[in-house]
């Protein structure tokens, strides 16, 4: 299945994102946990070349901590600082404050030797849609400075937030890139909902979970949705159905509905803590 979905707007944030990024002193990138390389925009990094970066691990909570573990190492020897987050913690949030500091630090050095004190630093802060970037940024701040909302194009355009005397947040909305380099990072950018699901095909996404977790997380499937030892692959969605009485008019199985609910438990959470790519498979 190859998924590419980019709409018109996304080539104007692109453009007013270009135009803005020079009057900011770092970037923050938030990523999807569960996918830290499938959910970096390729273009952010051309973008910000030049710039300090900041990653924020967005949704750690539902992410293998083993494995995110190994995603801020591999992100630190890249010279990048990488902080994993619930960010619907406050505590959590607060924390990024610190790290701010520390990435824009030779900005901050600059200012004093020029005897210029209390400048705020000027942060891009940037995601692809649906990374949890506007519930970060109210949780953060403390009150309602940004839409959120559980699917894609929530936000529309770029506004500046301040945070602290010391910290201006420029907010961009989230953007895609035009054609991914592999079918398996579209994959997995749609399984955690950050392409719109009107031109997906659910039993695809679920077809794609099921052969993950089947390989990584071998025994969830089976004890959430208590499969019985033997099932096939392709004969798990049927099981699936049965299990949490998805059936159509007649009593034939609804395996649409049982793949919606399989994608639905894999982005809420319910299948446990999951990563879907480890560094060492980019």
């Amino acid at each position: 299945m190859d998924i590419n979905w980019y709409p018109g707007h996304m080539t104007a944030a692109r453009r007013k994102m270009q135009e803005d990024i020079k009057l900011c002193d770092i970037v923050i990138e938030l990523l999807d946990s569960r996918i830290p390389f499938s959910s970096s925009n390729p273009d952010i990094k051309t973008l910000a070349n030049n710039k300090k970066r900041l990653i924020i691990l967005n949704k750690a909570d539902m992410a293998d901590p083993q494995i995110t573990e190994s995603w801020i190492k591999y992100f630190k020897e890249q010279g990048i600082k990488a902080i994993p987050i619930d960010a619907r913690v406050r505590k959590q949030t607060l924390m990024i404050t610190n790290a701010v500091r520390e990435v824009a630090a030779d900005k901050i050095e600059r200012d004093r030797r020029r005897g210029i004190a209390a400048r705020p630093v000027k942060a891009m802060i940037v995601g692809i849609p649906n990374v949890g970037k506007s519930t970060f940024i109210n949780s953060y701040v403390g009150k309602t400075a940004a839409k959120t909302g559980n699917k894609p194009g929530v936000t529309k355009g770029n506004q500046w937030i301040r945070i602290s005397k010391d910290i201006n947040l420029l907010d961009t909305p989230g953007i895609l890139w035009p054609k991914f380099d592999s079918p398996e990072i579209g994959l997995r950018i749609a399984t955690i909902g950050s392409i719109n699901d009107d031109i997906l095909e659910m039993r695809d996404i679920a077809a794609f979970i099921i052969d993950f977790m089947q390989t990584n997380y071998c025994n969830v499937l089976a004890d959430r949705y208590m499969i019985k030892d033997g099932v096939k692959r392709d004969e798990i969605l049927y099981a699936i159905a049965d299990n949490k009485k998805c059936i159509k008019k007649g009593g034939e199985p609804d395996i649409d509905k049982a793949a919606r609910l399989l994608v639905d438990d894999m982005r809420s959470g319910n299948l446990g803590r999951v990563t879907l790519e480890k560094p060492e498979n980019i």
